[in-house]
């Protein structure tokens, strides 16, 4: 495996991270914590060395899974990340105490890669900027707690880069994906990013699962080339020198192995001319599709009223690209309503719509959804 440079920093980093938003679970969202650990050090073993996590993920047993994971010496096999919840934050004392209670949490003295969590202009200007959070992660630093200082971004360019040239830091982790590219920070973002000589984090490499299951429309451009679609979309982010590293959430064994043989082979430039226009035909499919750009990480739930938000995104995006009408309402009646309430249910209290990484406008596109199976 050839391994990147991240930035900057001097470290290197193997092309695909470990992201444990997503890790094996049941339908009630109960995480196999056994098979967890399990999978994450055989990644490890296997040259992965780079694990993300958050506060907030799996409702906080995200780091708990993550530390016990890397105990039995793992812990000096990988740079740890974690982020911190800026939305949380009350007061400036919140930081050092959610701080000591994730190096409780992920059982070590000290985080390698310390992001401030899901940046935008609001949580810029009235938590961070206004609780001093900057001279409090330095101070960090300057006490060994974590060693180099990040952020996580869901918000315009414009934001982006006001928040890079705001500060010495030392990476970011930007969304990315191949029809991802104008959107949020996007491909000028990771340029921009990556000339100030942050190391840059990828994270929704496939939008949630969307660009591993593609259409049949998408996988006949696929066809015959001898890369699956998931090869395809991690390749198309390996290709760019700029990209530092590309988060997955795994959650299998066999997904372990596919992207560790991917990441193997990958390296920067790797893209002939006949590759770029094999990108350029599946992204001229996707852009015909009126979808909702919804990536699956039910930062929306739970819902006040019980609305299973992303599941009827997914039935909805499903009858957009497949346009079999007949069986994604059944799915809309019977699948949708195993993990919550149909769209139809949303009473517009829009409490989702603030906390929404994607910025989607989510009562608005639940009517539609509504609408549409109403038929």
């Amino acid at each position: 495996m050839q391994y990147r440079e991240f930035g900057k920093t001097g470290v290197k980093v193997s092309p695909i991270g470990f992201g444990m938003m997503r890790l094996p679970s049941d339908n009630e969202g109960n995480v196999n914590e056994a098979e967890a650990i399990r999978i994450v050090r055989e990644a490890i073993d296997n040259g992965l060395n780079y694990v993300d996590t958050a506060f907030n993920y799996h409702g906080g047993n995200s780091e708990k899974i993550t530390g016990k994971a890397l105990l039995d010496g793992y812990r000096d096999k990988v740079y740890l990340a974690t982020k911190a919840p800026v939305w949380m934050f009350k007061g400036p004392e919140d930081f050092d105490s959610i701080l000591e209670k994730q190096l409780s949490r992920l059982q070590t003295d000290h985080i390698d890669m310390y992001l401030l969590h899901s940046l935008n202009a609001i949580s810029f200007e009235k938590k961070v900027l206004r609780y001093g959070v900057l001279d409090k992660i330095k101070a960090a630093r300057d006490a060994g707690k974590i060693k180099y200082i990040g952020f996580s971004f869901h918000d315009k360019l414009d934001v982006f880069k006001k928040i890079c040239d705001s500060f010495d830091w030392d990476f970011c982790q930007i969304q990315l994906n191949y029809i991802d590219t104008k959107y949020q920070a996007g491909l000028e973002g990771l340029k921009y990013a990556a000339d100030k000589g942050l190391a840059v984090s990828i994270m929704e490499p496939l939008r949630g699962g969307y660009l591993a299951n593609v259409p049949d429309a998408v996988q006949k451009v696929f066809d015959g080339t001898g890369k699956s679609a998931v090869e395809w979309g991690l390749d198309y982010l390996w290709n760019r020198p700029e990209v530092s590293v590309v988060l997955s959430g795994m959650g299998s064994e066999e997904q372990i192995k596919q992207n560790i043989e991917f990441a193997s082979r990958s390296h920067a430039g790797m893209f002939s001319p006949e590759d770029e226009k094999v990108i350029e035909k599946a992204q001229e499919i996707f852009a015909s599709y009126d979808t909702i750009p919804c990536t699956g990480c039910s930062y929306c739930l739970p819902c006040p009223k019980g609305v299973g938000i992303p599941y009827n995104f997914v039935v909805y995006n499903n009858y957009q690209t497949n346009n079999n009408y007949e069986q994604e309402k059944e799915r809309y009646k019977n699948w949708v309503t195993m993990f919550g309430k149909q769209a139809s249910e949303c009473v517009s209290c829009r409490t989702c719509e603030s906390i929404c990484p994607q910025h989607i406008k989510i009562s608005d596109e639940l009517k539609k959804v509504a609408e549409t199976f109403s038929k």
